[in-house]
Order: structure tokens, then sequence, then C-alpha cells
């Protein structure tokens, strides 16, 4: 497992964020991915990934 959180310049859909969580804990992106989109029905998903879209660093 790597220990830093990046956004890789590879991988990515949009802006690398599910890419970047899926490689620092090691589970498959589609799981991360599809966490976000029920995260996003109840509301929380899209302000969650504006935030870490800001706060991780590009690989």
């Amino acid at each position: 497992m790597d220990s830093t959180l990046v956004r890789p310049r590879n991988g990515k859909i949009i802006a690398g964020v599910c890419a970047a969580l899926s490689a620092r804990f090691g589970i498959p992106k589609f799981i991360v991915r599809l966490a976000f989109v029920i995260f996003g029905l109840v509301g929380v998903g899209e302000l969650v990934y504006i935030a870490l879209w800001i706060l991780i660093p590009k690989a």
C-alpha cells in the first residue's frame, strides 16, 4: 500500500480523486466510484469530491 495520497495522471475519469483513494487504500476503483455515487444521491458526495479534488495534489 502506498503511503502517499496523490491524484494520478493515468487511470482517472474526471479529476483522479477516486483513483487516488483506491490506490492509497488498496480497493478497486469501481467500489470507490460507486460509494461516491451513493453518497451523491444523499447530497454529500459532490461536496466531498470537490473538497478532495482541491486538497489532494497531482502526482
